[in-house]
């Protein structure tokens, strides 16, 4: 039998293109080395080129503060103030500024946007495996990849002083991030593209990776976030009243609240806002999250920079006792990244930006991550614990020996995370194989660190002097 394939390809399909990278793998890394004329690799060791005295710290976070919940904002800049690493995770913005008058490729990617150590860690992938990557997606937008991987290596030193490391050790983190990021970059280049979207970095590669005390460590960590759960949330977020399960109020934390801040009765609100949730998601996953019914609602103050924006937590429960769920609402703003690259191709709802850019750079996202909006506002949705774990960063119990190793997780991560929506070849090419881009990143991890402690200081008199309001605890 002839087939009716056989002889010349139809036009249309000799013509699809669609959006591919042009050229082979080694002329895409010769390109990338050409960069290197227009931006030397040693030129990422710059600060911004404009005065750092002449920056107002206090008024970004006074223009912040205008799109928040009032309440809620002394409780972000008591956050923000208990260290100079809390500061810098709350100052995505401020660092986005700073970057924006850095050294840059023209290479872009799905950026993270604020890309700190604390922000990576363990979850759950469908199949119930533990998957290592980025965690937080909130600012997520079309970047440069070296705004990402900038913002990691000043986190590892910033991290790295909070936790009393010395100064050599600072270095080594900084230096094992953008070294793992180099390597991972140079894999992925040579991967096909399913390759590449297919890839994970479980629980057994990641300790296979780690040294016999770390691994060690790290076998503790993954214990402990396979019972992360929603049993385990139940437990904790819940107690009985009039012999029915309801959230537990721990104001000014969790609060129980009758009306949304637009003054709409809550149960009208989530009805309505889970009607378009629902459309967001596959039929399939409709179908299941519909086998659940809403029990309680709060509010719930999370993390560090997204402290003061609207946040609620659905309690739900399937046909038995012992078959909880919850669900995180989230509000979500523009992203910081916004007002620095095109956004011509991002969706208006900012709920949706977060979902598109999770699943390009994730690879294995929450099976109920959506988005929705409500009075105006937008949120995205997704399970508020699931088999999640990550590093800790205190001073006396965090060892700086094992951040340095953790550093070097993160940047391989990274990679990973840019690969599936960048030009790994390319980006590879433009770094090498020797250390002078990590020579330089380092020397501006260390510069970028000690501006974060000025702004912390800057930060601590403002506060003294009354011109931030502060919460008595974080």
């Amino acid at each position: 039998m002839t087939s009716t394939y056989a002889g010349k390809p139809a036009k249309l399909v000799e013509h699809w293109t669609g959006n591919a990278l042009q050229g082979s793998v080694d002329e895409r890394m010769a390109a990338g080395k050409e960069l290197r004329k227009a931006t030397p690799r040693a030129a990422h060791a710059q600060l911004a080129q404009s005065d750092a005295r002449s920056r107002d710290v206090v008024a970004v976070l006074r223009e912040q503060a205008r799109s928040r919940l009032a309440p809620l904002i002394p409780v972000r800049h008591a956050r923000m103030l208990t260290s100079p690493f809390a500061f810098l995770r709350g100052a995505a913005g401020i660092m986005a500024a700073d970057l924006a008058g850095t050294p840059r490729t023209g290479l872009l990617v799905q950026a993270c946007g604020d890309m700190h150590m604390a922000n990576f860690g363990l979850y759950a992938s469908a199949e119930r495996n533990l998957v290592f990557g980025i965690n937080d997606f909130d600012e997520t937008h079309p970047g440069a990849w070296e705004w990402d991987l900038k913002r990691l290596v000043a986190s590892a030193v910033v991290a790295q002083r909070h936790v009393g490391a010395s100064r050599k050790q600072q270095r080594q983190a900084a230096h094992a991030a953008v070294t793992a990021y180099r390597d991972g970059m140079r894999q992925y280049a040579r991967l096909g593209n399913l390759a590449v979207w297919y890839t994970r970095i479980d629980d057994a590669a990641l300790l296979e990776r780690l040294s016999p005390e770390v691994r060690a460590r790290a076998k503790q960590v993954i214990a402990k976030a396979r019972t992360h759960g929603h049993l385990q949330v139940l437990d904790k977020m819940t107690e009985l009243v009039d012999n029915r399960q309801r959230i537990l109020e721990q104001r000014p934390l969790i609060v129980r609240a009758s009306h949304t801040s637009k003054g709409r009765p809550i149960a009208d609100a989530m009805v309505r806002f889970l009607e378009a949730y629902l459309a967001t998601l596959g039929p399939e996953r409709s179908v299941l999250l519909k086998r659940y019914r809403v029990v309680d609602v709060a509010q719930k103050v999370v993390g560090v920079g997204s402290v003061g924006t609207r946040c609620w937590v659905l309690f739900l429960l399937g046909s038995t006792a012992d078959d909880p769920l919850f669900l995180q609402v989230k509000e979500v703003q523009p992203s910081v990244l916004a007002p620095y690259f095109d956004g011509s191709k991002v969706p208006p709802n900012q709920g949706l930006r977060v979902v598109i850019g999770q699943r390009l750079t994730q690879g294995s996202p929450d099976i109920f991550l959506g988005w929705g909006e409500l009075d105006g506002v937008h949120f995205y949705v997704r399970q508020l614990r699931d088999m999640k774990g990550g590093a800790e960063f205190e001073p006396g119990v965090t060892q700086p020996a094992h951040l340095i190793e953790y550093a070097g997780l993160c940047g391989w991560a990274l990679a990973l995370a840019h690969a599936k929506s960048g030009d790994a070849a390319t980006i590879a090419g433009y770094i090498g194989k020797s250390d002078e881009l990590a020579d330089a990143l380092v020397q501006f991890a260390e510069g970028y660190a000690d501006l974060t402690q000025r702004d912390h200081s800057t930060m601590q008199q403002a506060a003294r002097e009354g011109k931030l309001p502060v919460a008595t605890a974080a």
